[in-house]
Parts: structure tokens; sequence; C-alpha cells
């Protein structure tokens, strides 16, 4: 099976510009394509993470990947799928936030001479001349048609600014000047982003005459038709500084039985013959389905060793095994008691299971918290600092817990 049949059997394809023409680059290993990524946090996120799966699929297949990164549109920030104006960023922040990207993106991509190469469109966004852009750039711009874009609908009713307005011509601008600069003919990014990708392509035709193409990547969602990857807490990092390797592990096991397979199919490298056999499975081979999608994942991120330990701690803990080794553990400092004690909801907030007494206080009432498998339902009760020398295994609903030692 060629690639472009793969990705179609993945469920990977949302939209393309020209089908026929697509395949056959793609399939011959033709595509100089690139995708775009807006340093936003310093983090890469599981919305990035389909992304980053697809670059490495097509550079595979022969096809010659260009990771640009978003240090010059990050200045105004993308108003695609958004109700409200994003925050702005320092020039620090978003060169932090790309260097951070580029460790990440490393394990994925393989970059080198004749493979794929990393750039970064603040080297030439930010030395446009305002009046030199308008006259070459925005003449090729019809606003009507710009207006009735679905990367702006959302924005209108509750006030588009001008600075927004123009990030589609900022994106354009990028996949013309890839295509100068590096023989870019394709782009690729997520299933919101299909206008600026088209204004992109229309832009090339107007000031060069060649074809230029796009494709957009189905957005992951559950089965109620939400964006997967972002928990109560936030978002599903790939820092494992900020979702632990468990924590990572944890997400991918507890989803939706309607939604392994799917995410099986879309996310993992899995031989596609294999996961059709799993089509049948039901009951206890969907939680087998779930692990295999979690350690898969688990790797993909953050190496074997890593899924390993998530998985051994996992079972550990769920599988009645008693307390793993590898399970989240969270140290108390001296600070962090109060006469030689300290309160449950303070012991919550600092163990990082609730980001507010407030919080806290309704997660002990409802009844969502337990100790050592004992429940606590009393706002007031104290541990003793001595508490903490044994083991001490903190619970948040059925699924999240943390050991806490001193």
């Amino acid at each position: 099976m060629e690639i472009y049949e793969e990705l179609q059997k993945r469920g990977l394809i949302a939209q393309v510009t020209d089908e026929k023409e697509i395949r056959e680059l793609l399939n011959s290993g033709g595509a100089r394509f690139y995708i775009g990524f807006d340093p936003t946090a310093d983090s890469l996120h599981c919305g990035h993470f389909m992304a980053l799966c697809l670059m490495k699929r097509l550079q595979m297949a022969g096809n010659k990947p260009v990771v640009l990164l978003g240090g010059g549109t990050g200045y105004i920030g993308d108003p695609s799928g958004r109700s409200d104006m994003r925050s702005m960023l320092s020039p620090e922040t978003i060169e932090h936030n790309c260097q951070c990207f580029k460790k990440q993106m490393e394990r994925f991509i393989e970059f080198g001479d004749d493979k794929a190469i990393l750039v970064n469109n603040a080297d030439w966004l930010l030395k446009l001349n305002y009046v030199d852009l308008l006259r070459e750039v925005g003449a090729c711009f019809s606003v009507n048609n710009m207006l009735r874009a679905e990367c702006y609908k959302q924005r209108m009713e509750k006030g588009l600014s001008f600075l927004e307005f123009n990030y589609m011509i900022m994106q354009s601008y990028d996949f013309y000047h890839l295509s100068k600069e590096y023989g870019c003919n394709m782009q690729f990014g997520g299933d919101d982003q299909w206008s600026n990708m088209l204004g992109g392509t229309e832009l090339i035709r107007k000031k060069t005459g060649k074809d230029a193409y796009a494709m957009t990547i189905t957005l992951l969602l559950n089965s109620e038709g939400k964006k997967m990857g972002k928990t109560q807490s936030g978002a599903v990092w790939l820092d494992p500084e900020k979702t632990s390797p468990f924590d990572f592990y944890q997400y991918w096991r507890n989803v939706a039985d309607a939604d392994v397979l799917k995410c099986i199919r879309m996310l993992t490298f899995l031989p596609l013959e294999e996961i059709d056999k799993m089509e049948s499975w039901e009951g206890s081979q969907l939680n087998t389905a779930k692990d295999i999608l979690a350690y898969e994942l688990t790797s993909l991120v953050h190496g074997t060793e890593e899924a390993d330990k998530a998985r051994e701690a996992s079972k550990a803990l769920f599988g009645g095994s008693g307390v793993s080794a590898n399970m989240p553990t969270h140290a108390l400092g001296a600070d962090d008691f109060t006469d030689g004690s300290i309160n449950i909801m303070d012991l919550l907030v600092k163990a990082g299971l609730c980001p507010s007494k407030g919080e806290a206080r309704r997660l002990v009432q409802q009844g969502g918290v337990s100790v050592n498998d004992e429940k606590i339902g009393d706002i007031a009760k104290t541990f003793p600092a001595e508490a903490f020398e044994g083991e001490f295994i903190l619970r948040k609903g059925k699924k999240v817990f943390i050991k806490i030692t001193k």
C-alpha cells in the first residue's frame, strides 16, 4: 500500500486541493512539504502530535519535510478556532519557545542534508517593509473572500482585530517564500487551517504562475465531537516536565471505548493489517487495545524505557499488585507543614491534584478523595509529618493518584 492510500485508510486526510496531483506527488516521494508550528507555549502538545507523526510517515515514504517555526507569525497569533484574541508574547518568550520546540521535534523528524530542514519565519517576516508588502502581496487578496473564511467567523462576533486579520496574509506569504527559496510545493495543516492554506496556494499561483498544493489533517475528536488531548487541568504536553510520561500514558489508557481504535489507527505506526484485526474486539479486549495505544504513543514521545515504567506502574496500581516504584511522587518540604501537620486541602493543592483550595474543598465534599484506599470526607482532616514516612497514596477520583513523601 502506498503512502497516500495509507493516509486515507488511517482516516488522516480531511481536505485536498487536487487529489490526483497530491496522490502522485506523495506516492512518488516528490513532495517538498511544510507544516507550521506557532510557538504559543514552551512545549508541543497532543494537538501537534498528529502533525509530527504525519511528517514522520511522509519522510519515511521519501518525501522531504520543511519544519516551519512561527517565530514571526507568533507575534500576531492565529485566530483560527478561537473565540477570543491570543495573548501577545514577548520576543524573548517566542524565541525561548522556538528552541523548546526544536528539541522536541528531533525525536520525530530526521534532520540533515537531503532530509528535513528547520526554518523560522522570523528570518523573513520581521524584515518585511510594510508598504512593500502591501504592494507585493496585498493586491493578491480579496477582503470579501477573507471575511468569508472559516478561520475568521468565530472572531467576527466578538471583534476581529486588524492584527489578527493579517494572519492569513502572513501564513500565505510563508508558503510563497518557502516555494521560492526551498522549492516547497505542498503545505499540510489542521482542518481549521484550510482558508489560510488556500490563501497560500492562490498567492503562489498569482505571483509565479506555478501550482502548489494543500492538504488538511483530520482533527482528532472524541465520540462526543470534542478535541482530544486536553484534561481538566489543561493540555496534554509532550514535555515530561509538564506532563509526566506516566500521566501521558494514563491519558491514552483512559480514552473511551468508542475512541480507542480510531486513535490507534490515526496516531500509531502499527501495521493496518494488525489494527484491522482489532475491529472485532469488545469487552476486556478493548482494555488491551487501550494499553497498546498508551504504550505505543508513550514510546514514540518518551522512549520505550519510560513507556515500560508507565505500563508497570499502571498495572501495579490498577491491577491490585501494590505500590510501584514508578508511581508519580511528590515530596513535601518542611515549609509545607504547619505545627507539624498538613490539611487535606493544602495537600491536594501542593501535590498538583487541584488548582485551588476551593476546588480541593469541593472534591473532598463530593467524596472524590482517598488516602491509602480510605475515603476522606472531612475538609478539616490533617495528617502529621510522620504519616508520610510510610506508604501514603493520595487518590483523586478513580484514576488519578500520587505517592506523597517527605
